[in-house]
């Protein structure tokens, strides 16, 4: 039997029943539907006003999205944004200091409900960030400094740049670097790409180029593993190359890796560095660079300079009103001539130096023996140094054996405190005094000269190199003069050598006196010695002219004893010798000699005039009888043995 049907309006009412019953499922009915209308219509885009507004409240910058903002939600979420733009500092003449064409981020959603942020990977496309130092020395990014909120750190895993561009602007210090920065495929060993770097710019108004590879930047953030780069950069002539990695490289105030150093000229450092280095021959050097607050070390460093070994530290203090250089350095062979710009002089040119070519273009025009190259007072004045020097062996043409020098800088005053040199198996103990203070600057000179052997100091002479003695003496003296010329040329003081008792070449006394027929004889038979009694030289100096208080050089076979003056300022030569001989002779041309020319190119010759009236007497007489004519060149001497010169040197 069939139920009767329900009319149309108890099923009506039984369909509200159930629904009444039931509030909740309606409820959740309409959510649905609106969800799904929600995520049909969603566009991130309305989020860019709020995310803009935070980030301005978290860094005081003004931030905009110019672009689309998108998100691909899941397990692993990625955002998108496009033309972003970070605002600089007020003060600065650009309005922007940082902006990326795009922005790819991926974040992990299950750690964020724990409190940890964990970010896969960021992508940034042609990012574009401007560093910038302006008034008070005050960087554009100060103002995020210390901005942490002491809460987990983020975890970024992987960073990828295209195209990337970093501006550092320092107008006072006349700097300007533009880096770029371009992510590559990571190597063996690479937890994340590294980067490749190019760039160029000023650096303290010298331009430079700059080019390498390091790791991600997001290694840098971890201090237990080393940060690894390898750099090359070259200003002008100047070279560097700097590797090896770093520890905890955000410590900016501390920090070391390999430098190597390499250029035509030491000098160039100064508008790169600030430090007032002398003008030297090409130099290459190999050492651990590191920074230790306001302190830079340059230690356990060894190369060359010129012809010259070089090793040893550095360290360049910058707290101060200037800075100071303090230096330990070592030379196992140092060539005398690398050391000629610390003189202020031309060094040597040829197939066996290695002159800069501001040395040989100065050594092509000087014509000169004492240096004349005026010092920089404003270089003397704009660092504070300590250097020491010590040179194991010395090459040069003059007979030096070593040197310890210890060179002070001080407030524009110079002291070479000491300067010793090892000469002919003694020494030449001296301190030198500059005050560069005021121009122009003032010199004083105080050396002892102790035990030099006289046969060292001509040790390529076939007459001299054999000769025994020891020489001692003194000098002392004071100029003013920006030069090493225009300081001697100026000085007063004197200056005195002796020596005692010795040997010499009989036939260079002979020569000496221009003794003819002992002279042939010595130059056919063997030679022998002659003692020497003594031997003396004592100078007044008074405006750059030495004038002889006395000089002689007496022997048992002859004294020869001397007057005139050398002109340090001209360094020109006038000294007349007179020798007298000990004993008796034939063909002996009894005539004073002249030391004349200059310190380059001096002159040594006996007084024509006198030889020309002998030779008259000779002539004459040999033609009368030819066995006469010896008797014009005979000598008989004085007959005795002078004490150290007697009468003839006072």
């Amino acid at each position: 039997m069939s139920e009767a049907p329900v009319p149309p309006s108890a099923r009506s009412r039984r369909r509200f029943d159930t629904i009444a019953d039931h509030p909740w499922r309606s409820a959740l009915a309409v959510a649905a539907l609106g969800l799904l209308v929600l995520l049909l219509l969603w566009d991130w885009n309305w989020l860019e006003g709020p995310v803009e507004r935070a980030v301005e409240a978290r860094t005081g910058r003004s931030f905009t999205i110019g672009g689309d903002l998108d998100v691909d939600l899941g397990r692993v979420t990625t955002i998108r944004a496009d033309a972003l733009e970070l605002g600089n500092a007020d003060w600065s003449e650009d309005a922007r200091m940082a902006a990326a064409d795009r922005l790819q981020l991926s974040i992990e959603i299950l750690p964020l409900l724990r409190g940890q942020v964990r970010i896969p990977e960021i992508r940034l496309q042609r990012p574009q960030v401007r560093l910038e130092i302006g008034p008070d020395r005050e960087g554009n990014w100060n103002a995020f400094a210390g901005d942490g909120d002491g809460g987990n750190p983020i975890q970024l895993q992987r960073l990828w740049i295209d195209d990337g561009n970093l501006l550092f602007l320092d107008p006072e210090g006349e700097t300007e670097v533009d880096v770029r920065v371009a992510s590559q495929a990571p190597g063996e060993g690479d937890a994340a790409p590294p980067v490749a770097i190019s760039g160029e710019g000023r650096w303290r108004a010298a331009e430079f180029e700059l080019e390498g590879t390091a790791q991600s930047p997001l290694d840098l953030q971890d201090t237990d593993n080393p940060y690894r780069f390898d750099l090359h950069a070259r200003a002008g002539g100047t070279r560097a190359h700097a590797r090896g990695s770093l520890v905890d490289a955000f410590q900016f105030e501390n920090f070391g890796f390999q430098m190597a150093l390499a250029g035509q000229n030491l000098e160039h450092l100064y508008p790169l560095l600030g430090l007032a280095m002398p003008p030297t021959p090409p130099y290459s050097v190999d050492g651990q660079l590191r920074r230790e607050g306001t302190s830079w070390h340059y230690r356990d460093f060894s190369g060359k300079v010129g012809d010259s070994d070089l090793g040893g530290s550095v360290t360049v203090e910058t707290g101060g009103e200037r800075n100071f250089f303090k230096a330990d350095l070592v030379s196992k062979l140092l060539d005398l001539d690398d050391l000629a710009g610390f003189l202020g002089a031309a060094p040597e040119s040829g197939a066996s130096e290695t002159p800069s070519p501001e040395q040989e273009a100065e050594a092509a025009d000087d014509g000169r023996l004492i240096p004349d190259t005026p010092y920089e007072l404003d270089k003397l004045n704009a660092m504070d140094a300590d250097v020491r020097l010590r040179a194991q062996r010395i090459q040069a043409d003059l007979p030096l054996d070593d040197m310890d020098a210890h060179l002070i800088l001080e407030n524009g005053l110079l002291r070479l405190d000491p300067l010793n040199l090892g000469v002919a198996d003694g020494d030449i103990r001296s301190t030198v005094r500059m005050d560069a203070r005021e121009a122009p600057i003032r010199t004083t000179l105080d050396a002892d000269v102790r035990g030099l052997n006289l046969g060292s100091l001509f040790p390529d002479s076939a007459l001299a190199g054999d000769a025994v003695g020891r020489i001692g003496g003194h000098a002392r003296l004071a100029g003013t003069g920006n030069s090493i010329a225009a300081m001697l040329g100026s000085s007063d003081g004197e200056l005195a050598v002796g020596m005692g008792r010795g040997e010499v070449s009989a036939l260079l006394v002979e020569l000496a006196g221009i003794d003819i027929a002992e002279a042939l004889g010595f130059l056919f038979t063997n030679d022998r010695k002659i003692p020497i009694r003594c031997a003396f030289a004592d100078f007044a100096v008074a405006d750059g002219v030495m004038s002889a208080n006395a000089l002689a050089f007496d022997t048992t076979d002859t004294l020869i004893v001397g007057e005139g003056t050398i002109d340090l300022d001209g360094e020109e030569l006038d000294l007349l010798l007179r020798p007298r001989p000990k004993d008796r002779s034939l063909l002996s041309l009894r005539s004073p000699l002249v030391i004349g020319g200059t310190f380059s190119e001096p002159s040594f010759r006996p007084d024509l005039a006198r030889l020309g009236l002998r030779g008259a007497i000779a002539l004459a007489l040999g033609s009368i009888a030819p066995p006469a004519a010896l008797l014009a060149t005979l000598e008989l001497g004085p007959g005795e043995d002078s004490d150290c010169g007697g009468e003839y040197a006072r």
